[in-house]
């Protein structure tokens, strides 16, 4: 930070710190200047080009452009003489000469006719290129481009400013967006594309977001030809994303009780910026198929079973019901299960997607209504490893820094993830640390487009976690790189280590990883010299059977070289859901209570019985896909499920589906008449995201307020309210007048909420836990001053290397991966019902790269049958050159092809994770 100067601004001293430019300094003292190719937001330098803001300064002959003039000592400014308002008039008038007229814009209410008129400069007097229909004078053409799904380009109004260049190469580094051509003729090209929607766009709307002319716009505030602008929000609500574990903030418009557009906000995980779901997948919440009204199974409808049903038209299954009968007979069907096999034979599956207070009120009915530890959600289909081995090594299961740590690492290493797909605004802080020097290493079986900025691209063999990382260990240990004093003061478990890792030298596992030695030596040294490395990693860790020793081998990374509890150090496991780290803090896991307290310990088992007024079960619970197994075992009778999706997001589903099916009484709450809820006995009509008022906890442990953007439809009710009246039902005394109510409670059971209350969030939106006081920011990087584990101290715990479950032979020779498209997330349930994601990636696909589809005679694009031991599916064959030879990639949001269909149920025995990543496999021409 430079010293901070004293200068004049419009005859009053004021004072400039660190940085600021002139433009800044004006802004803090409610000085108005204009400005068009300047963004007032993080990651945008200042250009000057367009000359909207020149200020005159005392002394010098010519104006300056205030957002890029840093003040000097002294210095007198002068942004209202008549010299800079007859400058910057005369510009405005040049740049709308070049423009269509207002009448004709793509959207009228821009910055640039909005700044005109502040300016009393409404059109220009010279010569336009554009006629009064805002064609071309000499072509009679219009330049506009509706190629692309969600986004319209008309040049006619670009300025030529370089906003949208900045805001794709330098902000998101996407590298689409250049600028081309010369002189009066510049402008903005895709990928040197044409049109837009031809060109490797990722539709993350920053460059909509920052243009002063509406040269590139929202395709849903545009009429039909998507030329101009016809549609104003008549609200304007500032909430989050409910998409991925990010936890971007937002501001969503609404027009007539619907969401017609979203920009970013400048929250703490996402500094305004989004990705194509976040910006344009708002949709889905007005769709057809939403539930309006609870629906019960007719006495007459055979239970589901496999079959794919139409959810447009349920009522071969269903019949709508009034409230009192929906809830009246789900609570009657639970409590009978109840009464007569007691508290075992209940499970529930709560959600990822709801809010902290409906977590908290989902796992405290089973426990405490139902008397049973059969509670879980879909962590334990993502990151039940990477908490088994946290808690084991650390004491925490939570991330120990955030993922804009990045920021001042000077080594990353993000394996098992593709964070362009999956954390797209997490991925663009990987992206600028490699762009200011960084080592950035990508570990990966599949290739990903965040490898063209990486320093070192390890595609390993599927399955060799372990192998690779203890080779990376065993270089630290026998170059003796490790951090010796931290170990002493810090860790246990060094000795075993050093022993085990003895026989994993990287020659040794070079041809078991396939990395050759001294790559491996290469990324082992940088990691453990560097003065800050960080380790990210995603679900291509950690599900797998040896989920947990993957995320071993990274936690004795971290410890054995010190790299934790230092800014841009730590460990990060990326989360997938939206609350999938508040879910889980709030004791959505069959075997442990709030803050990962376990059911086991009688001393916190009897602090939750004083609160809930019960005696609580004393045995964990059934996880997941164990709770499938024991419905076929006949032990689990009745189920109630808020927002899961386990008919698709189960592994074996055709198992799942059969289990689903076999239930005496099935509850399902949703939003949609999902591929579960075809199951239910009784369907209770949900909010979704937009319409709840909640707190919600991204990856980087950061608490923030989701607020309600619309009213629910037609008799939808909010989920922690039906929470709450099936609680009644059963007998419980529940009296919540208000979510603020569940969350107090709540947060006076989790001492990682302390000093975060409810009127604290409202006021600030969002406060990172822990926080050690009422005021200031939260504690960003853990572990500073040791561990919360016993002896403080942390844990090694050696990993040896477990193969996948099921190797491919000469019946199944490939191996069968799943994961994520960048516009579809999880299950499909929402994302498949937005417009526009659904035109950008409409059919269910099934990749592999050009030489393994060569080898098999296939085609791409053709439809192909994907085969495992247990089902088969068909999908349209995409050539895909990120998947490796011998392997078969299935995104797992298709019902129409169901890649849980395929995997294999086999789980981690620790985090009780299924083997999504690996299964054999084979592909033939349908």
């Amino acid at each position: 930070m430079n010293d901070p100067v004293r200068f004049t601004l419009d005859g009053r001293e004021v004072e400039a710190s660190g940085d600021e430019s002139i433009w800044q300094v004006a802004k803090r003292e409610g000085i108005a200047i204009p400005h068009l190719c300047h963004k007032d937001a993080t990651g945008y330098r200042s250009d000057g080009n367009c000359r909207a803001c020149m200020v005159e300064i005392e002394g010098e002959r010519v104006l300056a452009a205030s957002c890029q003039r840093k003040p000097a000592e002294g210095m007198k400014v002068t942004t209202e003489s008549e010299r800079a308002e007859k400058a910057r008039a005369m510009v405005f008038e040049l740049l709308l000469s070049d423009m269509p007229p207002r009448a004709e814009a793509p959207d009228p209410d821009a910055d640039i006719w909005i700044w005109g008129n502040r300016i009393g400069v409404a059109g220009s007097r010279y010569n336009s290129r554009y006629d009064a229909k805002g064609h071309h004078a000499a072509t009679g053409e219009s330049r506009i481009d509706t190629s692309h799904a969600a986004i319209a380009v008309n040049l006619d109004a670009c300025i030529a400013c370089g906003l949208c260049e900045r805001a794709c190469r330098e902000v998101q580094v996407n590298d689409v967006i250049g600028m081309a051509y010369r002189g009066s003729e510049a402008r903005p090209v895709f990928d040197l594309a044409d049109p837009m929607g031809g060109s490797t766009c990722v539709a993350c709307g920053e460059c909509v977001q920052a243009c002063p002319t509406g040269a590139l716009f929202e395709k849903s505030l545009m009429d039909g030809e998507a030329r101009h602008r016809t549609v104003y929000a008549d609200k304007v609500v500032d909430t989050l994303c409910p998409f991925c574990g990010v936890g971007c903030q937002t501001r969503v418009y609404v027009k007539d009780d619907e969401i017609v557009q979203v920009d970013g906000r400048d929250g703490p995980a996402n500094e305004n910026r989004l990705c194509v779901k976040g910006r344009f997948g708002f949709d889905y919440v007005r769709h057809p198929h939403r539930l309006t009204r609870p629906l019960v199974r007719r006495d007459d409808a055979p239970k589901a079973g496999d079959m794919v049903l139409d959810p447009a038209n349920p009522w071969e299954v269903f019949r709508e019901a009034t409230w009192e009968e929906a809830l009246d007979r789900a609570a009657l069907g639970l409590s009978r299960t109840l009464n007569v096999h007691g508290g075992q034979a209940l499970a529930g599956f709560g959600s990822a997607k709801g809010s902290n207070e409906e977590a908290y009120l989902f796992q405290k009915l089973i426990r405490q209504g139902f008397g049973t530890n059969n509670v879980d959600h879909c962590t334990r289909l993502c990151h039940a490893s990477s908490v088994a081995a946290l808690m084991e090594g650390v004491g925490s299961g939570a991330v120990s820094a955030p993922f804009a740590a990045a920021n001042e690492a000077d080594c990353i290493i993000v394996i098992g993830a593709r964070p362009g797909q999956n954390h797209p605004v997490a991925a663009t802080y990987f992206k600028q640390a490699a762009k200011r020097g960084a080592t950035l290493v990508i570990m990966d079986p599949r290739g990903q487009e965040l490898m063209r900025h990486a320093t070192h691209a390890l595609r390993f063999k599927p399955g060799s976690d372990v192998a690779l990382l203890n080779a990376m260990i065993h270089t630290i240990i026998t170059e003796k790189l490790y951090d010796e004093q931290y170990i002493q003061a810090n860790v246990e478990g060094f000795a075993a280590l050093k022993e085990k890792i003895a026989d994993f030298s990287p020659e040794a596992m070079e041809p078991v990883c396939g990395i050759d030695a001294e790559t491996i030596r290469t990324v082992a040294r940088t990691y453990a010299t560097s003065p800050r490395s960080i380790i990210f990693w995603g679900m291509g860790v950690s599900q797998h059977v040896h989920g947990t020793d993957n995320a071993r081998c990274l936690i004795a990374l971290s410890l054995i070289t010190g790299q934790i509890g230092r800014p841009g150090t730590g460990l990060h496991p990326l989360r997938g859901q939206n609350n999938v780290q508040g879910a889980s803090d709030a004791g959505l896991i069959p075997m442990v209570y709030p803050d990962y307290k376990s059911v086991e310990d009688a001393n916190v088992r009897a602090r939750y019985e004083d609160a809930w007024g019960r005696s609580l079960d004393p045995a964990r619970g059934l996880t997941v896909v164990e709770i499938m197994d024991a419905i076929h075992e006949g032990e689990i009778r009745a189920m109630y499920i808020m927002g899961e999706n386990p008919a698709m997001s189960d592994p074996d589903q055709i198992h799942a589906r059969a289990a689903l099916a076999k239930l005496d009484h099935l509850v399902v709450q949703d939003i949609f008449l999902t591929e579960t809820a075809w199951h239910a006995d009784v369907v209770l009509p949900a909010s979704a995201h937009a319409e709840k008022l909640g707190t919600f906890t991204n990856t980087n442990r950061q608490v923030q307020l989701g607020r309600p953007a619309l009213d629910l439809p037609g008799e939808a009710r909010q989920d922690w309210e039906l929470i709450a009246e099936i609680a009644k039902r059963i007998g419980l005394d529940w009296s919540y007048a208000h979510v603020s109510e569940v969350y107090t409670e709540m947060a006076s059971m989790m001492p990682s909420l302390d000093h975060i209350s409810w009127e604290r969030l409202e006021r600030e939106d969002a406060v990172t836990y822990p926080s050690p006081a009422e005021e200031g920011p939260g504690t960003e990087i853990l572990f500073a001053q040791g561990f919360p584990t016993k002896s403080g101290r942390a844990k090694i715990v050696p990993a040896d290397i477990v193969p996948p479950d099921e190797l491919p032979d000469d019946t199944y020779p490939l191996v069968l991966t799943t994961g994520r498209l960048l516009e579809h997330w999880h299950t499909g349930a929402m994302t498949r019902r937005s417009a526009s994601l659904s035109a950008i990636e409409p059919d269910a696909i099934a990749a592999m790269n050009s030489r393994e589809i060569r080898r098999r005679n296939l085609r791409p694009g053709a439809q192909i049958t994907v085969t495992t031991r247990r089902g088969s599916i068909t999908a349209l064959l995409r050539e895909d050159r990120d998947v490796a030879d011998g392997m078969v990639f299935v995104p797992f949001c298709f019902a129409e092809a169901p890649a849980n269909r395929l995997t294999n149920p086999q789980l981690d025995p620790f985090g009780k994770i299924p083997e999504f990543k690996f299964c054999a496999a084979r592909v033939d021409q349908y």
